[in-house]
């Protein structure tokens, strides 16, 4: 092949003994689409990561258009045409658009010229069929127009060979098939693209190859359009993942009502919502990002600011306690706990240890008080709980909760809120980011508690997600639920009440 972009050969790099990779070689080509597929910490971020620069390989050799290469840092990648869109962007908030390139050109450039900037800036959001205004402050845009100023910056570095890290982890549906049409737009005029993922949609849809990682091995090299979702599935994993089971348990009494349900602000994404939830259930909502859905999770977590309308929670006296206005500890009481979408920020404290961000969920039932805290109980129920979940990569209960993977520490949270026993919790996103052997422990789980009678309350743009594991679905559009379906639920009409509703 005379079109070889990229060859990494014989690839190792370990992290204090771990082995990351070891004798990884890879192959791609311009003017294609290239997949790297594997589960969280299969190496994938890594391979890239020295193929952009920012870690040096043990040993192995990288060649681009043929000539052996090694890097200091990623500028010489950079220099070389290499250009990488990280999963958590390198952008500056408070800048437009147009300044964060322009911080990027100065690297080699003292003073580039901003109309030139400004023009080329137009011209490339052009040929990827998008609008960005070089003017407009990046703080300000979506993640998914954040996603396209990093795509203009890294073409505007003059990248030949582009590495997309995780492209669609935080994206809605639509604007991930969006994505899938702006990488066959620059593969076609012949750039390198290379998607590292653990999505098999995302390699189903786009790449013409993908080789599989596990435990920093390749395992194999496919041509997805012929392999099918199962076989990648037990190429990636090593084992197949059994689908999820449908409950044969009839659903219980009524514990949630949610009557109305309107923000302070009129003109907000909660307008009227009402829905409700039984136990031993899970109900799915399904829609289009900000059509409220992060609103009424804030509702339901003690902290939105709600106008008008009623949550109401059901007693064991089979009487209803009015929780519209309760503060989060006053919620947790009456039995709800809450898995976030973002478990970074929400979930977790990442700088403290393991066993301090588990022990939260029971310090207020009898591991201490506010004086003093019982270590020892604390070691012995966070030790049980990462038995339980199978979390991998505790060291020690001590590190730190941010050393772990995303797969592992969405574990722990998972298993935390329901060692509370909850009577109803609601998950948002609760497999955004995670791999497919993660995503089905973290179903597991709630299914268990549904069959177990707790009602669970489902929030995803993942709508795969929401027909996998939901016994009810409501399509959530422009702040309230507007259209209820049972399960499995017909794909087609659900699709068309998230986009046809005003």
């Amino acid at each position: 092949m005379t079109n070889i972009a990229v060859e990494l050969s014989g690839i190792r790099k370990t992290f204090g003994g771990f082995v990351a990779l070891d004798d990884v070689s890879f192959t791609a080509c311009y003017g294609q689409v290239h997949a790297l597929l594997g589960e969280n910490g299969a190496g994938k971020s890594s391979l890239m990561n020295i193929l952009s620069g920012l870690y040096s390989p043990e040993a192995g050799s990288i060649q681009i258009n043929a000539m052996p290469l090694s890097f200091s840092g990623p500028k010489d990648a950079v220099r070389a045409g290499v250009g990488m869109i990280h999963q958590h962007f390198k952008l500056v908030d408070k800048f437009t658009a147009r300044e964060n390139v322009l911080l990027a050109l100065a690297v080699d450039r003292k003073k580039p010229n901003t109309q030139e900037v400004h023009q080329k800036i137009l011209r490339l959001a052009s040929r990827l069929h998008c609008e960005i205004d070089p003017n407009r402050i990046v703080g300000t845009m979506s993640v998914a127009e954040r996603q396209r100023v990093e795509i203009i910056k890294a073409l505007a570095l003059g990248s030949r060979i582009l590495i997309l890290d995780e492209p669609t982890a935080v994206l809605t549906e639509k604007e991930a098939s969006s994505l899938y049409e702006v990488m066959a737009e620059i593969a076609a005029t012949g750039t390198c693209v290379i998607i590292v993922t653990h999505k098999l949609r995302d390699v189903k849809a786009v790449a013409a190859e993908a080789m599989i990682m596990r435990q920093g091995r390749v395992v194999a090299t496919v041509d997805p359009k012929v392999t099918t979702t199962a076989e990648l599935t037990t190429l990636t994993v090593g084992t197949e993942i059994p689908e999820p089971r449908r409950s044969t348990k009839p659903s219980g009494d009524c514990v949630l009502r949610i009557e109305g349900l309107s923000g302070r602000d009129d003109a907000g994404p909660l307008k009227g919502t009402s829905l409700q939830v039984r136990s031993g259930e899970i109900y799915g909502i399904a829609g289009v990002g900000g059509n409220g859905q992060t609103e009424l999770v804030d509702a339901l977590s003690g902290v939105g600011d709600i106008k008008d309308g009623q949550i109401l929670v059901g007693t064991t006296s089979r009487e209803w306690t009015d929780a519209t206005r309760l503060s989060s500890a006053q919620l947790l009481d009456l039995g709800l706990a809450w898995i976030p979408a973002d478990r970074q920020n929400c979930a977790l404290a990442t700088r403290l240890s393991v066993q301090d961000n588990y022990a939260i969920a029971h310090i207020r039932s009898g591991i201490g008080s506010r004086f003093w805290i019982n270590r020892r109980a604390i070691r012995k129920l966070a030790s049980q709980a990462v038995a339980a979940a199978d979390v991998h990569g505790v060291r020690s209960l001590a590190q730190w909760v941010g050393l772990l993977s995303g797969g592992n520490a969405q574990k722990l949270v998972v298993e935390r809120e329901l060692s509370r026993s909850p009577k109803i919790i609601v998950a948002h996103s609760p497999c955004r980011g995670l791999d497919v052997r993660a995503a089905a422990a973290v179903h597991g789980r709630l299914l268990e508690a549904r069959d177990n009678g707790i009602a669970v309350i489902l929030i995803s743009e993942d709508l795969d997600e929401v027909l996998a594991i939901s016994d009810r679905i409501g399509v959530m559009s422009n702040g309230r639920i507007v259209a209820e379906f049972n399960a499995p639920g017909d794909r087609q009409a659900i699709g068309d009440a998230m986009v046809n509703h005003v």
